[in-house]
């Protein structure tokens, strides 16, 4: 028990940032993520089968690696800075998926192959991190690729484009890091992800400096209220129960604790919890842990939330600001039926668009967006009340 309670007082030392890895599919992502690591989760480089048969990211991964605490962070009790890297998937079809694993971010590398330059799902990319994170990395990868005599010329011309594309979004001003997370020797199989890298990554320590120097202490003010987690992966461990990895977004959850899995309508007791393979007896808001439970069938969960009994609340109709995309040339229309996505659960939605006089006389935007596209009463009563408050 001492052991264990050690075990949990070094824990509490270290600082746990969750860092996006974004960009196109194909732009290096996972590669860099592996030559960052030095500790992989059961979820990481592309464990899937079907990742490797195919090639690319199909799901959230998850590694990490243990850094010093910067200067800046000195002052607040921390002994350790642990990045948590989330490899988010590149390929259109798994937008969702990049979603719910932005939801969890403190702060966002966006990955760039040099040899194309912003590709389609890089600006999907940047607008999901300009939500979700305040922090960026533009990392510039595959510069082993560039023909050495023009490299500098080459680089000096993407890096003014990107910074262009940047320009009208908040991260005008995000560094830009040049890379080779996985140079290429000639002889080898590149699309091997699994096999030793042929040559040493190149510009690694001068990523992580950057890294270091941008991480600035994350809000973590919802630790005292119930418990939400956020459920990426299920598996089941054959006399052992099934284990949910995740991410606790507020809250804290300990050994021994009843949690509720509302989408299921079931309380189960926490059985164990590990940290990267490390056992732990509690976890924070931040944190990422494996939680294992018994009576649970990993079958009826792949993703979803555990949070404290009874505090999670569902809805059919929220009234919520919105404003538009600028990358999104559509119309958006009242009346009309959209993928309405929050953390890992997508359903159809019916929305109603509404304008409020703003105090400066200019028209705001406001949506009611009633979920399973359910009748349009609520969603008039829901703007109806909000005009009449000037909510």
């Amino acid at each position: 028990q001492s052991r264990k309670m050690g075990a949990d007082e070094r824990r509490a030392k270290v600082l746990n940032v969750n860092v996006g890895v974004l960009g196109h599919v194909d732009s290096g992502k996972t590669s860099l993520a592996r030559a960052l690591s030095t500790m992989g989760s059961t979820a990481s480089f592309d464990k899937n089968p079907q990742s490797k048969e195919r090639g690319i990211t199909l799901d959230l991964g998850f590694s990490a690696f243990m850094s010093e605490v910067p200067a800046q962070l000195r002052a607040s009790g921390y002994e350790q800075l642990q990045f948590t890297l989330v490899d988010c998937p590149g390929h259109a079809s798994l937008i969702r998926t990049v979603i719910g694993g932005a939801q969890i971010i403190d702060m966002m590398m966006l990955v760039i192959d040099l040899t194309k330059g912003i590709q389609t799902q890089t600006a999907e990319c940047l607008v999901i991190g300009e939500l979700t994170a305040d922090e960026m990395i533009v990392v510039l990868n595959k510069a082993d690729l560039l023909p050495q005599a023009t490299r500098a010329e080459k680089l000096d011309k993407m890096q003014k484009g990107i910074r262009k594309a940047l320009s009208q979004t908040k991260f005008k001003d995000a560094p830009m890091m040049v890379v080779a997370a996985r140079p290429f020797v000639e002889g080898t199989d590149a699309a091997d992800l699994s096999a030793p890298p042929p040559a040493p990554p190149e510009g690694l320590e001068k990523l992580v400096a950057e890294m270091q120097a941008r991480v600035r202490l994350p809000d973590r003010t919802a630790e005292e209220g119930p418990l939400h987690f956020a459920i990426d992966h299920c598996f089941p461990i054959k006399g052992q129960g099934t284990v949910v990895t995740g991410t606790v977004l507020s809250g804290s959850v300990s050994v021994n604790q009843t949690v509720e899995f509302p989408e299921l309508k079931v309380d189960r007791k926490v059985k164990s919890m590990q940290m990267f393979k490390t056992p732990v007896q509690s976890a924070v808001q931040g944190d990422r842990i494996g939680m294992c439970v018994t009576q649970l069938s990993a079958e009826q969960m792949e993703r979803g939330i555990a949070c404290t009994p009874g505090s999670m609340k569902t809805w059919t109709c929220a009234l919520v600001a919105v404003r538009p995309i600028r990358f999104f040339k559509g119309v958006s229309e009242t009346y009309a039926k959209f993928h309405l996505t929050v953390g890992h659960s997508t359903t159809m939605a019916k929305a109603t668009f509404f304008g409020l006089p703003s105090p400066s006389g200019s028209e705001g935007e406001g949506v009611a967006a009633e979920a399973g596209g359910g009748g349009g009463r609520g969603a008039y009563q829901a703007a109806a009340a909000a005009a009449a408050g000037g909510g």
